[in-house]
């Protein structure tokens, strides 16, 4: 995929992730959450000062998105939390033009995006399209967040929430929220649609909310995981990655364009 106006390539310098990654069709396929997953942050809070600039929100409100991303650093994404994250941005977002949020989206991700992606899940999601899996990023953040993003990594489709649109812009309402059982089960429709095997799909992610679809997967991985996923995955067996590493990871130079996985 060519790198779009003003967004810099960096290199690839980080060493391979050491987990395994085999197959080699199109019948396995590789889910990535996004947040904490992929990158460092919340890849909804992280475009909060855009926002800001362009008159969409407010000073306290940047402010309490500040509060937000350290809370969600470091305790996690529990369901009230996640549910108050939900009825805050699509509330806030009411009235929006839906096209310019995706714009500032779409010219932010050099700058909000691209350093804080984890050089591990960058070479962890190349392993898998280098084995010809296809790559979905399932992802709890808004479509007009984490479709750019799924084109500039690569991926094939997104799961993502989706807000009411209507005559152009944000009504409040959220038609699809992409969070728990509704993520497992909208990956499960892709899953049958595409022809993927379950049993030979790969799942990551660094939340207990997810522990849906790391169950509906033969090779479910943990990120970074919260204590109730690392309790869980020591019980299970699962694989737990530690992804550290970020500044240094390439867009994917053979990305095809992700469709809208809903």
């Amino acid at each position: 995929m060519p790198a779009r106006k003003g967004m810099q390539m960096h290199p690839l310098c980080c060493p391979t992730v050491s987990t395994s990654v085999e197959g080699s069709d199109r019948t396995t396929a590789a889910f990535f959450d996004l947040d904490k997953t992929i990158i460092s942050r919340s890849s909804t809070l992280a475009f909060a000062p855009a926002f800001y600039r362009l008159g969409l929100i407010t000073r306290s409100q940047v402010l309490r998105g500040a509060c937000a991303q350290l809370t969600f650093r470091l305790a996690g994404a529990s369901h009230y939390r996640m549910e108050r994250v939900r009825d805050q941005v699509s509330g806030l977002c009411r009235g929006w033009d839906a096209r310019q949020i995706s714009q500032i989206v779409t010219d932010g991700l050099a700058d909000v995006i691209v350093p804080h992606v984890y050089a591990e899940a960058r070479e962890l999601l190349d392993g898998h399209l280098r084995r010809g899996h296809d790559v979905l990023i399932a992802s709890t953040s808004g479509q007009e967040i984490v479709g750019p993003i799924g084109t500039l990594l690569g991926a094939c489709a997104v799961i993502a929430t989706r807000l009411e649109v209507a005559e152009g812009r944000y009504t409040g309402s959220v038609s699809f929220y992409a969070y728990g059982q509704a993520k497992a089960e909208r990956a499960r429709e892709l899953a049958a649609e595409r022809g993927y095997r379950l049993g030979a799909c790969y799942a990551y992610t660094d939340s207990v909310t997810d522990l849906p679809l790391l169950e509906l997967v033969g090779h479910p991985h943990v990120v970074n995981p919260d204590r109730a996923l690392r309790r869980i995955a020591r019980a299970r067996g699962w694989p737990v990655l530690a992804f550290s590493q970020t500044g240094c990871a390439a867009p994917c130079t053979t990305a095809a364009q992700p469709g809208q996985g809903m």
